[in-house]
């Protein structure tokens, strides 16, 4: 399984890592909701379990994936600074989300 995480990401994430509550624990990417062939995907600082893979990106961040979720796999984790201050979490492979 994969994941890509943008330069802007990675920043704010291990700013977020370095954190005492954070100590021990990797960010674990989760689907928050299915809708059709797209997902809506979430971030919280978890500890892997059994059920789980641990995915090594070229940020150096670990990332929780639940092994065999679909939706989970290519996953991107993008953060913008502008215009406003926001994290988009896609799925490339899986459907886009068009608001409309």
């Amino acid at each position: 399984m994969k994941v890509k995480v943008n330069k802007n990401a990675a920043k704010e994430l291990k700013k977020m890592l370095a954190q005492e509550e954070a100590q021990g624990k990797l960010f674990r990417i989760y689907v928050s909701s299915v809708h059709g062939d797209h997902a809506h995907y979430d971030l919280m600082l978890d500890t892997p379990t059994e059920k789980d893979e641990v995915v090594h990106t070229d940020k150096d961040i670990d990332f929780i994936l639940e092994k065999g979720e679909a939706y989970l796999d290519n996953v991107w984790i993008q953060y913008f600074q502008l215009p406003k201050e926001e994290w988009v979490i896609t799925n490339p492979s899986k459907g886009v989300h068009h608001h409309h």
